[in-house]
């Protein structure tokens, strides 16, 4: 049976095996997201609540688990993974409940993907689609993590939240180098997800994307990478398509204190559900890349105000040196250039952020004949307003390497706090 709309009903997918007629029909109806979903919710975890299957891995070494369940939630102050797979949904239900029950369903999903393990009953069926869709069955857990938080758009007047809105929780301003695409902006829901394994991360967000149908549905989706472990075993400081160390000034996430101080979100805020949680600002970033593939090398060391190979300051010899910008080279000019990226980033050091960058490649502009490439920045802060939202104002209007990017998307979330075993993500909104 169809509806009026000649697509195949939610029941009626449940009920009996899709066939490929059935698939081409959808597919030509508008609905890659709901081919995403072919299995629902009720099919593949459940009632909302479903057990995890057998592990996908035999038997995984507990170094590639990171646990969801934890005071703060994965993927933030976690080592970084080598792949992101990033996601903006939309929601398409107005009750609440539908919502919490999405919440439930992912939560359960998300501590079964994190172990590796495949998602809802096991069944042999032919006549069933299968509960899980396999393409990580036998592969390891590899260190995945999922991070979920909400726009500012969930807080409209669907689901009864306006009033529990954080007020750090702004609409980002319009900033210098910004050419924003909508198909790279904005979003209800926020998924941030992290494995060493490009194919395992994709696995978990099809499978949150299969469990939403009929909810939500994707908005937007950007994969990165950096270096992988194997590439680089010492572990050093990934470095972006532009050949620079990206990501050495970020602040020790082993210090409690400066956490709770730029991190953490805390209950005297004005959103006491937030405790524990976070902002997560996402921006793509294209990389003119044949622009600066042009460049001379000083030229480069000036912009980004550290030296190439070294990762130092300029006029140091270390990569964590102290950047000083004060320090004055023979011509009695700043060493460190006022307008490069490392001097308007620090500034004077009161504003700090986290940030975990990943470089992206999506293939080639066909308008221009040039690649599409650059860096998917995710940034964490306790308070944009008085974090994010000043550095990169600043960043915006001055820095020299405007002259080589553009910011092409831009979201924000509000991240939920960590999620204890029997809960699921946003339990605080729902209780507040």
């Amino acid at each position: 049976m169809t509806d009026n709309n000649n697509r195949l009903t939610e029941d009626n997918v449940l009920e009996k095996p899709m066939s490929r007629r059935d698939m081409l029909r959808l597919t030509g109806a508008g609905g890659a997201g709901l081919l995403l979903g072919a299995a629902g919710v009720s099919g593949l975890m459940g009632a909302f609540g479903g057990k995890a299957a057998k592990p996908a891995a035999a038997s995984a070494d507990a170094s590639t688990i990171i646990d969801f369940y934890g005071e703060h939630q994965a993927g933030i102050v976690t080592p970084a993974p080598d792949f992101l797979l990033f996601a903006a949904f939309d929601l398409t239900v107005t009750d609440k409940e539908d919502v919490r029950k999405l919440f439930q369903a992912w939560t359960t999903a998300a501590a079964a993907l994190a172990k590796g393990q495949m998602l809802g009953e096991s069944n042999d069926n032919e006549n069933l689609p299968p509960s899980d869709t396999g393409e990580a069955a036998g592969l390891s857990p590899s260190r995945t993590t999922i991070t979920f938080g909400v726009g500012a758009s969930f807080f409209d007047s669907r689901f009864g939240f306006a009033s529990k809105r954080p007020e750090a929780l702004v609409d980002l301003p319009a900033f210098g180098g910004d050419e924003l695409q909508e198909e790279w902006t904005g979003g209800d829901i926020g998924v941030q997800v992290n494995a060493d394994d490009m194919q395992v991360a994709f696995h978990a967000l099809r499978s949150l994307a299969r469990i939403a149908r009929g909810k939500a549905v994707l908005r937007w989706t950007q994969e990165g990478f950096q270096r992988t472990a194997k590439a680089d075993p010492a572990g050093s400081t990934p470095r972006n398509l532009m050949g620079f160390k990206d990501g050495t000034a970020n602040p020790d996430v082993k210090d409690s204190v400066k956490m709770n101080k730029i991190l953490w979100a805390q209950a005297e805020d004005g959103a006491p559900w937030m405790a524990g949680g976070t902002y997560m600002v996402a921006r793509r970033i294209r990389i003119r890349v044949e622009v600066w593939d042009r460049s001379t090398l000083g030229d480069q060391e000036a912009t980004f105000g550290r030296h190439r190979d070294s990762g130092a300051p300029l006029g140091s010899k270390n990569e964590f040196d102290k950047v000083d910008l004060a320090k004055l080279g023979e011509d009695g000019k700043p060493l460190i250039p006022v307008n490069s990226h490392v001097a308007l980033a620090r500034g004077d050091g009161s504003i700090e952020i986290l940030r975990r960058g990943y470089s992206y490649s999506s293939g080639m502009d066909k308008r221009t004949g040039q690649l599409d490439a650059g860096l998917m920045f995710v940034g964490f802060n306790r308070d944009p307003r008085k974090q994010f939202i000043p550095m990169q104002t600043k960043l915006g209007k001055s820095d020299t390497l405007n002259e080589y990017i553009v910011h092409t998307g831009s979201a924000m979330f509000a991240c939920f706090p960590g999620v204890k075993q029997g809960g699921y993500i946003g339990e605080t909104l729902f209780q507040a």
